[in-house]
């Protein structure tokens, strides 16, 4: 989300010549997609983490631009507010050690930017929620220095006319709590920090990769997740599911009612081709920042070139599905991949890893099935069981074709685990590896934890003393973090 725009007011002109110039990239996506070689030989996988920062006591530190100064490494961005940052991890070939490398890797550069972020007072946290996060950090003094933030919060609550209303109703468990605020700024959305996953793909498999995403969503949200406080108050086991829906919603009551889709969103259906999902998102959203440059796609591929589409890239950037499809540009070859944003951060870089296994693994192993689940599932089940399993996490049950309702650890013990493996396999992932990182995930369905749990039992033994909920909340998660940096897999905290 750090992309450098410059801060400006648009015009109606201004927009107008956007929409048009959307359109005419697409008409070139389009006939791309029909001729142009894409880059597929040999596909890339990809993951990106957002972080929080926070100081001594365990409250969010704004100092974002700070950490970044001192980490000095162009892996690591900033991100919405001033209390996140992001590394992207370079990209790997699964088939050449790509999970070992990506584990290494994010080791590595975590350890090295704590030490550096620490001296300013900034420690780093991989958490879905941050849950010492309170009302005054909701305003925009937290936002980011880059221009482009303050620039999407003024057009997203200009087109909605109305502060944005956040509303998280019916928490999870014991001691379940609901929330109900409002902000004027979309500095909310910075509350919600993801593990992203990326995987490369052709064209003609895209459409596979897409819909299998979608279907497993849920199970990744079942077993990961970690951000159950939000403002002091014990939400869903996945708070971030309609914190993300809310903090960057253009429509008021009148729109929603209205049918208008909102731009947080898991879609409607299943989809045959890459172009659908592209082709949904200039037809349904109109642009929140309308900036045209001066190519033209057309003569750019007619000449040889490949084209930026740099229009309907940023357009595309500002809806957030939760598989989001992206066309990016390496060495002057065009390719497409699937960005799945379903994952919260943390709690380990373990643990981030084996919920990338996972997802990997089942994404292939689906894709490439000769009966593929979508064929047997409708979407709207799958966009249920992504609802649930964001509310109850560990224990949500699911629908699954050929099953019915089941318990999502029961699903993924008996069924998802062997074909993660099977997809594993296919994509030339060591099997020691396979078994080492599944294994995590296996351990946390038969102990039926993930960090959201732990984190909520953790808090359910503090708050025997009587204490204050937000000095509880800072003592959770100094200790959280503390155990974060031994690597240990969240199934194994006591």
């Amino acid at each position: 989300m750090g992309e450098e725009v410059d801060l400006q007011e648009f015009t109606p002109a201004d927009r107008t010549r956007h929409r048009e110039k959307v359109r005419r990239c697409l008409d070139v996506f389009a006939r791309m997609l029909r001729e142009a070689a894409f880059d597929t030989d040999d596909p890339m996988t990809g993951l990106e983490v957002e972080l929080n920062l926070v100081d001594e006591v365990g409250d969010p530190a704004l100092r974002n631009a700070e950490a970044l100064a001192a980490i000095a490494d162009p892996d690591f961005q900033t991100e919405l507010g001033q209390f996140n940052i992001e590394i992207n991890v370079p990209p790997a070939k699964l088939r050449e050690g790509g999970l070992e490398t990506f584990e290494e890797n994010l080791r590595r550069s975590l350890n090295d930017a704590e030490e550096k972020s620490a001296a300013v007072g900034a420690h780093l946290v991989m958490i879905g929620v941050l849950p010492t996060l309170a009302e005054g950090h909701m305003g925009m003094h937290s936002i980011s220095a880059n221009p482009r933030y303050k620039l999407l919060s003024e057009q997203i609550l200009h087109a909605r006319g109305e502060d944005l209303i956040i509303s998280v109703k019916g928490g999870s468990g014991a001691g379940a709590e609901s929330l109900e605020t409002t902000s004027d700024s979309i500095v909310p959305e910075a509350a919600c920090t993801s593990t992203q996953l990326h995987v490369q793909t052709s064209p003609d498999q895209f459409a596979a990769y897409w819909n299998a995403s979608q279907a497993i969503s849920a199970i990744q949200l079942a077993v990961g997740a970690n951000s159950p406080y939000l403002l002091g108050r014990q939400l869903w086991r996945e708070t971030r599911i309609p914190l993300f829906e809310q903090a960057t919603d253009t429509r008021g009551e009148e729109l929603k009612a209205q049918g208008v889709r909102p731009r947080v969103w898991f879609g409607e259906r299943w989809v045959t081709s890459v172009f659908d999902l592209f082709e949904e998102n200039v037809r349904w959203f109109s642009a929140l920042l309308p900036i045209t440059d001066e190519e033209d796609p057309l003569a750019v591929l007619e000449s040889g070139g490949t084209p930026s589409l740099s229009e309907l890239r940023l357009h595309n950037g500002t809806i957030y599905r939760w598989n989001r499809p992206v066309y990016d540009i390496n060495n002057g070859v065009p390719h497409l991949r699937v960005e799945n944003r379903v994952l919260a951060a943390g709690p380990t870089v373990a643990d981030t890893m084996a919920n990338a296994a996972l997802y990997f693994g089942l994404v292939r192993a689906l894709a490439e099935s000769e009966r593929p689940l979508w064929s047997q599932m409708s979407f709207s089940a799958a966009e249920e069981n992504f609802h649930v399993a964001a509310q109850h996490g560990i224990d949500a049950q699911v629908y699954w074709p050929g099953v019915g309702q089941v318990p999502a650890t029961e699903l993924v013990l008996r069924r998802l685990l062997p074909l993660a493996h099977e997809g594993l396999a296919s994509w030339g992932v060591e099997t020691e590896t396979a078994d080492r990182l599944l294994g995590i995930i296996e351990q946390r369905c038969l102990l039926r934890t993930n960090g959201a749990e732990w984190f909520v039992d953790a808090m359910r033994a503090r708050a025997t003393s009587g204490g204050d909920r937000f000095d509880d909340l800072r003592a959770t998660l100094l200790e959280y973090r503390e155990r974060m940096h031994t690597n240990e897999p969240v199934h194994t905290w006591s």
